[in-house]
């Protein structure tokens, strides 16, 4: 996708039939922390915490993709697999023509944050 979108509200109106679901996402994230700042990287978009990178999110025409880092998807890999979400070293697969799993994103953003707070730099 060319970047045609200069932030994540514009990002989002490039896919009216998820926007809910977008929305959401960025709600759930932003609700663990008022310090968590949005930006776009690698052409989505993007939070950090800390000053350091946290998650980011990506519309498909099947699903959405979030993308914790590596140790993020090690860490619920059992729980992606229960679910039957496709999952990569670096991200997982929301499918669109299902309930958005809002709880698991809120624990897998408070994972990222502790490993961020944690990490020594």
């Amino acid at each position: 996708m060319k970047n045609t979108f200069k932030n994540i509200d514009e990002y989002i109106l490039l896919f009216p039939e998820i926007e809910d679901k977008l929305k959401a996402i960025r709600k759930i994230i932003h609700a663990q922390d008022a310090g968590i700042e949005e930006y776009i990287g690698y052409q989505m978009p993007a939070f950090r915490y800390k000053s350091k990178p946290l998650v980011y999110f990506a519309g498909y025409k099947k699903h959405i993709g979030f993308y914790p880092g590596a140790a993020g998807i090690k860490k619920f890999e059992h729980e992606f697999t229960t679910r039957n979400y496709k999952f990569s070293k670096g991200a997982v697969q929301f499918p669109i023509n299902e309930k958005l799993p809002e709880d698991l994103i809120r624990e897998i953003v408070y994972f990222r944050m502790e490993e961020i707070k944690n990490k020594k730099s």
